[in-house]
């Protein structure tokens, strides 16, 4: 199958199984959500949803949280991984979002990542979530899945993988596109185990081809 035309089915599937996708991270304006993609990395969205009501009560906006200490965001942030690094960049990202951009998010994926803590995933996420902009963040399952499903060759990056991406996905489509393959490889195609006996892309699949081949189980 050439590969535009496992992008067109691919895609096609998801917009008729997953018509609405949209993130699991819980926020009412663009900087609670960058405050709560920053605190995902590496951490589940279902443990940032927890930590950010206190966070956002406390710090409503960038220039609440810009007055705060290290050691306060640190106190409302330690149960998610990482939390001096982050503390750090929140203070950070208060700071510069106050000083240098009048507290307005920025929606060019450049100057998002000035923002410390910001780097293009992060950046990716806020354009396309909050401006709607073709901006394909890749995650650990967007990379997962991707490889797997076929849409991505060689990809040894997550710019790689972008990039390819960005190339057969509609340009109207990329945004949404991101959620699709994020959900996916969250509840469908996970890491160690997938589900490929519940997955309706199997037979687009190229992991579940080679397993199939092999006369293994494709869920091993």
């Amino acid at each position: 199958m050439r590969k535009k035309e496992r992008f067109e089915k691919v895609v096609a599937w998801f917009q008729e199984n997953m018509p609405i996708a949209e993130t699991e991270l819980k926020y009412d304006n663009p900087y609670e959500l960058l405050v709560a993609v920053i605190l995902s990395a590496q951490c589940t969205d279902k443990r940032v949803n927890q930590i950010t009501p206190y966070l956002f009560e406390k710090y409503p906006s960038a220039f609440e949280l810009s007055h705060a200490t290290q050691e306060e965001i640190f106190e409302l942030i330690s149960s998610c991984s990482y939390p001096n690094n982050k503390a750090k960049h929140l203070l950070g990202m208060a700071i510069m979002l106050v000083n240098e951009f009048k507290e307005i998010v920025p929606d060019d994926v450049k100057e998002l990542q000035k923002l410390p803590g910001v780097g293009r995933k992060t950046a990716n996420v806020i354009a396309s979530v909050v401006y709607n902009k073709p901006a394909m963040a890749v995650d650990t399952h967007v990379f997962r899945v991707s490889d797997r499903l076929g849409l991505t060759t060689n990809s040894k990056t997550p710019l790689e993988t972008e990039k390819q991406l960005v190339k057969y996905i509609p340009r109207e489509l990329i945004a949404t596109a991101h959620h699709w393959l994020i959900l996916h490889g969250r509840y469908v195609c996970i890491a160690r185990k997938p589900k490929c006996a519940d997955c309706g892309l199997k037979e687009l699949c190229k992991y579940f081809s080679r397993k199939a081949k092999k006369g293994e189980e494709a869920s091993i």
